[in-house]
C-alpha cells in the first residue's frame, strides 16, 4: 500500500493521544495524579492536541476533504465511519473531564465519571481504528490476529511514555508508571517482532488461477487494461525494496523500542531535572520510531488486486 504521510501521522498521533487520554482518565481519579492545574492542563492539552492533529491530518488523504462529514452516516457498515463517530463522541466526556480537572481542581464525583467515559471512548476508538485494517480480507498482512491487539498495545505504550514525561516535568515521579512504561515498550517490541515473523512466513493462497477459477494451467494477463499508472497501481501497488525494508525495521526497533527502554531505565537513577529530560527524549524518540513503524505497516502490505497486474 502507498504510505501517505497524512495517514501515517494520523495513526501515530491518535494512538499516542488516545493512550495518554485513557491513562489520565483512570489514574487521575484513582489518586495516582494530584488534581493540580498544570499537570492537568499539560496532560489533557497534549492528549487532545495529538488526537485533534491526527484527525485533521487524516483529511489530507481525501480527494474532497470538505465531504469528510458524510463518512459519519455509514456507521452501520463501515469501521471507518464508526471510528469517526467514536472519536467525536469521546471529545464530550474528555472535555468535561479536562474542565473539571483544570478549572475546578477536582478528580472525583462527576469528573471521575467523565474520566472513566473518556477512557472507554479512547479504547473503543483505537479498536475501531484497528478494525479498519484488520477487517480488510484482500490484504493478508492486515487481516491477521496481530493487527487489532497491536493497535491497543502501541497506544498504551506510547501513552504511558508520554504520561511519564508529563509527570516527571512536574516532579511527580512515579516508579510504578516508569516501570510500566518500560515493560509496555518491551511488550510492544515483542509484538512487533512476532507480527513481522508472521507476515514474512505468510502464505497467501490466492493467485490468478484461484481468482478466475481456471485450474487447467497458469493464468497470465496478456496486456494491461490501460497504458499508464492509475489509482490502483499508485495506492495498492506500492513496493518497498527488501533491503530498504530491513533497514527501516532496524530503525524502528532502535527508535520505537530499544532506545526508549534504555532512556527509561536510566531515568530511574537520575534526579530532577535530568529525569525530565531523559523522559521527554524517550517520548520524542519513540514517536519518531512509531512514524517509521506505521510507514512500514502500510508499505509492506500487499493487496490481492495486484494479481490482476501479474504481481
Amino acid at each position: 500500500m502507498h504510505p501517505a504521510f497524512s495517514v501515517v501521522f494520523f495513526t501515530t498521533a491518535t494512538g499516542a493521544g488516545y493512550g495518554l487520554l485513557a491513562l489520565l482518565g483512570v489514574l487521575g481519579p484513582l489518586g495516582f495524579i494530584a488534581p493540580d492545574f498544570w499537570p492537568g492542563f499539560v496532560g489533557m492539552g497534549l492528549a487532545l492536541g495529538l488526537i485533534a492533529a491526527g484527525l485533521l491530518s487524516s483529511t489530507g488523504h481525501l480527494g474532497r476533504p470538505e465531504r469528510a462529514w458524510r463518512a459519519f452516516s455509514q456507521w452501520r457498515s463501515s469501521w471507518l465511519s464508526r471510528e469517526g463517530v467514536a472519536s467525536v463522541t469521546t471529545f464530550i466526556p474528555a472535555g468535561l473531564f479536562g474542565m473539571g480537572w483544570i478549572f475546578l481542581g477536582r478528580l472525583d464525583g462527576w469528573v471521575a465519571a467523565a474520566g472513566a467515559l473518556a477512557t472507554i471512548g479512547a479504547i473503543v476508538t483505537v479498536c475501531m481504528t484497528g478494525m479498519i485494517y484488520a477487517s480488510l480480507k484482500p490484504i493478508a498482512q492486515w487481516h491477521s490476529p496481530y493487527t487489532l491487539p497491536g493497535y491497543l498495545i502501541y497506544s498504551a505504550m506510547s501513552g504511558s511514555v508520554l504520561l511519564n514525561a508529563v509527570l516527571q516535568a512536574f516532579s511527580l515521579d512515579s516508579k510504578m508508571l516508569l516501570t510500566a512504561s518500560a515493560l509496555l515498550t518491551l511488550l510492544g517490541w515483542g509484538w512487533k517482532l512476532a507480527t513481522w515473523r508472521h507476515n514474512d512466513r505468510l502464505e497467501i493462497p490466492t493467485n490468478a488461477n484461484t481468482a478466475t477459477g481456471l485450474t487447467g494451467g497458469t493464468v497470465q494477463s496478456l496486456e494491461w487494461p490501460h497504458t499508464e499508472e492509475n489509482y490502483l497501481l499508485k495506492e495498492m501497488g506500492f513496493r518497498v525494496a527488501r533491503k530498504h525494508s530491513a533497514k527501516l525495521r532496524r530503525i524502528t526497533q532502535i527508535l520505537a523500542f530499544a532506545l526508549p527502554i534504555l532512556l527509561l531505565i536510566v531515568t530511574f537513577a537520575l534526579p530532577w531535572p535530568f529525569a525530565t529530560a531523559f523522559s521527554a527524549l524517550a517520548a520524542i524518540v519513540q514517536f519518531a520510531g512509531m512514524l517509521v513503524e506505521r510507514w512500514l505497516f502500510f508499505a509492506e502490505a500487499k493487496h490481492t488486486v495486484m494479481l490482476y497486474y501479474g504481481r
